[in-house]
């Protein structure tokens, strides 16, 4: 990969950098809060910081286009690259829409998957990824049409709204997203797929420069914006690079979050109980979040948690996966 490409990186994280403290301001000027439900006073923090991250990604993948376009004169996977900038901006807004919108308009927690289908049109038109995957006991499987018509949307949707459930502590989504994108865009650029890495870089360095904001205490929300446009983004990484099988191995801690909570039929929240003295009780009897599990865990090994803990926890948890998982995929 050309070094002056490796700049998109740069500009990812300086626009997301220098976008977020007006963002900041505005939000608070004009009254997009919401409440910090893990701390004990639940102070007014600023929403929908996703907004800035996904300019920032914007920002470096359409500085990749222009240096590749005039500079490189190399266009071959320019349909896929504005494909899937085209998947992430509608995603953004979709989630913006909800952020806005959502608790106005009554949405179901059906209704809201199937908005983020209407995403997936992008990589569906250009047929993006290959039709043919290597499935257990199967073997090699030509899905044929399907890929596109039906393979695509479900993932793209299934990891947008998946992605938005693991969230509700203090710089969990940016940092996740930073470990999956990173962990692809290693394996792309290990693979030879240079321009796939590209993409998974900028959103990851974009999440970098939002968790300096982000992380505890935090000062904004990354709202549906973002978790949408992350969740959706991995999906599209998966699919260019033949990486759905990385994917799905990822994804684990979200197949745990997303079981937890059948057992009360999603009705329960992620937060904990928060306490005086800046430390969270576990919020039910019961374990019904992904979140709980490292809230218990450190309860048992420690005695008490606090916040910033559960988040490193999970994290810590997560890189593990990432790194057994890349050296797995790499062979």
């Amino acid at each position: 990969m050309e070094p002056l490409l490796l700049l998109s990186f740069a500009v990812s994280f300086a626009v997301t950098y220098l976008l977020v403290p007006p963002w900041i301001r505005a939000a608070r000027r004009i009254g997009l809060v919401g409440r910090d439900m893990n701390k004990y006073s639940r102070p007014e923090v600023a929403e929908m910081g996703g907004i800035a991250v996904v300019s920032g990604f914007v920002a470096g993948v359409l500085y990749y286009i222009a240096l590749s376009t005039f500079y490189l004169k190399q266009d071959s996977n320019l349909i896929y690259i504005l494909a899937t900038l085209s998947t992430v901006l509608i995603i953004s807004i979709i989630g913006f829409l909800d952020d806005i919108l959502g608790w106005k308009i009554g949405l179901r927690q059906w209704q809201k998957p199937l908005l983020t289908l209407v995403a997936a049109l992008p990589m569906m038109a250009v047929n993006a990824g290959q039709s043919s995957m290597v499935l257990p006991i199967f073997g090699t499987v030509d899905f044929g049409i399907l890929y596109p018509l039906l393979i695509v949307p479900i993932g793209i949707a299934g990891a947008a709204n998946g992605f938005n459930m693991l969230a509700g502590y203090n710089g969990l989504e940016a940092g996740m997203g930073v470990i999956i994108l990173s962990a692809m865009g290693f394996v792309a650029w290990q693979s030879g797929s240079g321009w796939v890495a590209v993409l998974a870089g900028c959103m990851a360095l974009a999440l970098l420069a939002f968790l300096r904001y982000n992380w505890f205490p935090a000062r904004v929300f990354p709202g549906d914006s973002l978790t949408y446009s992350v969740g959706a983004l991995i999906a599209c990484v998966a699919i260019l690079g033949n990486m759905e099988k990385l994917a799905l191995v990822l994804f684990l801690p979200y197949f745990l979050d997303f079981l937890l909570p059948l057992r009360k039929r999603m009705k329960v929240e992620a937060f904990g109980k928060p306490q005086r003295d800046g430390s969270l009780e576990m919020p039910y009897h019961g374990i019904y979040d992904t979140a709980h599990v490292g809230l218990l865990i450190l309860k048992k090994v420690k005695g008490r948690a606090y916040e910033y803990e559960v988040t490193l926890l999970i994290l810590g948890v997560e890189a593990v996966i990432a790194l057994l998982a890349v050296r797995w995929f790499l062979g």
